[in-house]
């Protein structure tokens, strides 16, 4: 997989760096073009020229050119090497370019590619137990998690301390292996596509304080987006009210009702050539709103009820208004779900559908993994393991991209 691919390799400060140097040559062997980056720091545990050569490339370091006589471009190659890379990995990432990541900094060269990077970031961290196991440094890689950076999780073993637990970075084939598999499943194949990706619930207002709603995460949705764009695609996410970090290099619109969502999908469809709809879009809405909340009944006697009608169905309007736009929608179903989401598939002009029940092990609400079955137009029925949510978006993006022609 590996074979003409472009790697950027990260190299922050920390004693495992001298893998690296294994890392860079079977990279290279294997026919991949491999551009490292090193902090400072990394400089102290293993030279520049060692994995210049090895790599056959410079290594960059400084963000700006020693000479003001060099070349114009040369203020520019975090830009340039951000639309050249197929991915980055950044082995060892010490605690402190974890830390600069997750919160934005961009004080080095490498920290300031990062920020412009338009391929999967992968990270390893490597450091001393404690400071792996520090409460800050596991929120730092939640954080980068949530952005979509993919991590690669420590051994455990003895470290340079003396100290025994998590903290070694892998190695050197185990990264190989970690890369091979992130360009297997990261294509480029969306590539001047847009990509429309609906997500998480809509919240119906009662009253000022109350809504109607669902328990839907959005996870799955954002986990779309996020792969769609390291596909390498022009991705408009239209999300309900959730707490999810924007995927990186994808726009997003916020809306709270059924109808918010029913105009902002509309308005981009025309210039849409694939629409994923993964929202729990609310069925029914008040068709009354309170201006001032509800008051309890002290007796506790009367009945309440709230009238409701019913949201307009986005995915049908959609599936009306098809022209060229390759349409996906999703089915969450508790019983008979095979034969519902076929109906649904056929009644509402989609190309396909993915089927989910709320009820499996692995596939309920707010989970980081999914059990889904794919449905294609002709009926074709693909039954999908459990998997990560953003291992699943990419399952479902290689059955709709050859599609889109």
């Amino acid at each position: 997989m590996v074979k003409g691919k472009h790697i950027l390799l990260g190299v922050s400060g920390g004693i495992a760096a001298y893998k690296c140097a294994m890392l860079v040559r079977e990279l290279v062997k294997a026919g991949a073009e491999v551009q490292v980056v090193m902090t400072r720091s990394a400089t102290q545990f293993i030279t520049p020229l060692t994995l210049s050569t090895l790599s056959r490339r410079p290594v960059l370091i400084e963000m700006f050119p020693p000479s003001p006589e060099l070349p114009t471009e040369q203020w520019t190659k975090h830009i340039d090497l951000a639309l050249w890379a197929d991915v980055m990995l950044i082995a060892p990432a010490s605690a402190n370019t974890l830390a600069k990541i997750a919160h934005g900094l961009a004080d080095n060269f490498l920290t300031t590619l990062v920020l412009a990077l338009r391929c999967p970031l992968m990270v390893a961290p490597s450091m001393d137990v404690d400071m792996y196991q520090h409460e800050q440094t596991q929120r730092n890689i939640e954080t980068l998690k949530e952005f979509g950076c993919h991590v690669i999780d420590p051994d455990r073993g003895e470290l340079a301390s003396g100290l025994e637990g998590p903290g070694r970075l892998p190695e050197p084939a185990a990264l190989f292996t970690a890369l091979e598999n992130m360009l297997e499943r990261v294509h480029q194949d969306l590539r001047g596509k847009k990509v429309l990706v609906t997500a998480g619930p809509t919240q119906e207002p009662i009253d000022p304080v109350r809504y109607l709603g669902n328990r839907s995460s959005g996870k799955m949705g954002f986990a779309i987006a996020n792969a769609a764009a390291q596909r390498g695609a022009d991705v408009t996410l239209i999300s309900g009210p959730v707490k999810l970090r924007t995927p990186r290099n994808t726009r997003r619109v916020d809306v709270q009702t059924a109808r918010e969502m029913e105009r902002e999908v509309l308005n981009a469809f025309p210039q849409t050539d694939l629409v994923i709809m993964a929202a729990a879009v609310a069925d029914f809405a008040p068709v009354q709103i309170a201006e001032t909340k509800i008051k309890r009944d002290t007796s506790g006697s009367a009945p309440l009820a709230i009238m409701v009608e019913r949201n307009p169905d986005i995915l049908q309007r959609a599936g009306e208004k098809k022209e060229r736009q390759i349409l996906v929608g999703f089915a969450l179903e508790t019983d008979n779900g095979i034969a519902n989401a076929k109906r649904k598939l056929v009644s509402k002009h989609l190309d396909a559908i993915v089927l989910n029940n709320p009820k499996e092990e692995g596939a309920g609400f707010g989970t980081d993994t999914n059990v889904v079955t794919f449905i294609s137009a002709d009926g074709t029925v693909q039954q999908l393991p459990k998997m990560s949510k953003f291992d699943v978006a990419n399952e479902i993006l290689n059955r709709v991209a050859p599609l889109l022609g």
